[in-house]
């Protein structure tokens, strides 16, 4: 029996486990942008190994989501829940627990070392790394680059560390492995999944509330599936962690929260932070990074917040009803509505819907009109080189040709001995030959 301490305590882990990962991921993401052309890159000297390279080459590669895809998200989800329904229903969940424990295990160690090589940037003075050397992996193909990536001793330290961490949780399914996978998988989706407009984001957010209500209140699918899954695809917490710690419980009971409530709503706030940047960009340029974290950030804040708000109305009801509730429910308008109302309070409504992410990533009229000059150039020089040496090339064969026409053959008298050089032309051979008759007539 769970006391009254201890499931407050447990909402307030799982609202904390919550917000750490959309914060810290949204930052993360800012990181991925591509820079404009024409835009400085950044003069700060990078003293830890640890950071990345300020080049474009070397932004993290982000998934971004249109509208289209938003449209058919609920769609799939449905497909994959009432698949994964049928197979626990029908099928051995010991195995199917296996297979999904092994292919999120392989997941996990990626993201457990990304996530502690994050981790450890921020929290490890550079000092302690001035020693570190940085190796570099550079793959090409005729001159083009096609793949780099740069590593130290940390990274291979913190990767065996993630595949010790992993081999502990496949064998003894640790709930707090569990969640570090959890939270590791969260921080990394929001950073390198964004949404390609605000539209995109209302239509994703909408559809998966109509889907979140449908299985959760609809069926049991969603609770079944739930309760069966055994993989790190949800964080959870004890309902009563004194009694855990103290070794007084007699059976564990967790509550839990799903990583698609933590992740969906993360990439629309890492959007409203996005949006903030480039409004703060296109404001003032001068003197500043592109990619620094360091401007105002009224939509990333009021839409925060709103998640924060609608994950306590969740905990609420839930505690109240003693029912599962569909987070999505309260999470999609709350994030809707503070984007919306933030617009609207700063007259910026307009300049909501007109933002794309791709917007930032368009050069500008004037850059892109002198790339194409000097592309056009270059090309243009390229062809009359290539007409040049195709006419000497010609010029070239049509002279071996006359030479071979004009060449004087060597004649050679076959009564001289061969060790003689008598080469002379055509007719000097015939006078040679006449005066030998000659000398003989006499």
């Amino acid at each position: 029996m769970s006391t009254p301490t201890g499931i407050f305590i447990a909402y307030g882990a799982l609202l904390t486990m919550a917000v750490i990962p959309i914060y810290a991921g949204s930052l993360t993401s800012l990181r991925s942008l591509k820079r404009p052309a024409g835009v400085p890159k950044s003069r700060t000297k990078i003293l830890s190994p640890l950071d990345d390279s300020d080049s474009d080459s070397e932004s993290a590669a982000s998934e971004s989501l249109s509208s289209s895809d938003a449209y058919m998200f609920p769609v799939f989800g449905s497909g994959v829940l009432f698949g994964l329904y049928l197979l626990f229903r029908f099928l051995n969940k010991d195995y199917i627990n296996m297979l999904l424990t092994a292919y999120f295990c392989v997941l996990g160690i990626a993201a457990l070392a990304k996530a502690g090589v994050d981790i450890t940037r921020k929290i490890m003075p550079v000092r302690l790394l001035k020693g570190v050397e940085k190796y570099k992996i550079l793959l090409t193909k005729e001159g083009k680059q096609l793949y780099t990536s740069s590593f130290t001793l940390v990274h291979g330290i913190l990767l065996l560390a993630s595949i010790l961490l992993t081999g502990y949780y496949a064998l003894t399914k640790n709930w707090i492995a569990s969640n570090m996978f959890g939270l590791s998988f969260s921080v990394n989706a929001i950073q390198l999944l964004s949404l390609d407009s605000f539209k995109t984001g209302m239509i994703l957010l909408s559809g998966l509330f109509f889907y979140d209500v449908f299985w959760v209140f609809g069926t049991e699918v969603m609770v079944s599936v739930a309760k069966n899954f055994d993989a790190p695809i949800k964080v959870v917490w004890p309902k009563d962690v004194i009694a855990w710690l103290l070794g007084s419980a007699e059976k564990v009971q967790f509550t839990m929260l799903g990583l698609g409530d933590i992740v969906i709503p993360g990439i629309f706030v890492a959007l409203c932070l996005r949006f903030d940047h480039h409004q703060a960009w296109k404001r003032s340029s001068a003197g500043r990074d592109y990619r620094s974290s360091d401007f105002p950030k009224p939509y990333f804040t009021s839409c925060l917040v709103a998640y924060v708000s609608g994950l306590v109305t969740t905990i609420v009801i839930m505690h109240t009803f003693q029912a599962a509730q569909p987070a999505l429910l309260y999470l999609s308008p709350a994030c809707i509505l503070s984007a919306l109302g933030t617009a609207l309070v700063r007259g910026e409504l307009k300049e909501l819907f007109a933002y794309s992410t791709e917007e930032d990533d368009k050069e500008p009229k004037e850059v892109k009109e002198k790339k194409d000059t000097k592309k056009a150039k270059k090309e243009e020089k390229k062809k009359v080189e290539e007409v040049k040496k195709e006419e000497e090339k010609n010029e070239e064969e049509e002279g071996a040709e006359a030479d071979v026409e004009e060449e004087d053959y060597v004649a050679v008298d076959p009564e001289e001995p061969k060790g003689s050089a008598a080469a002379a032309s055509p007719k000097t051979g015939a006078k040679k030959r006449k005066g030998k008759r000659a000398g003989g007539k006499a």
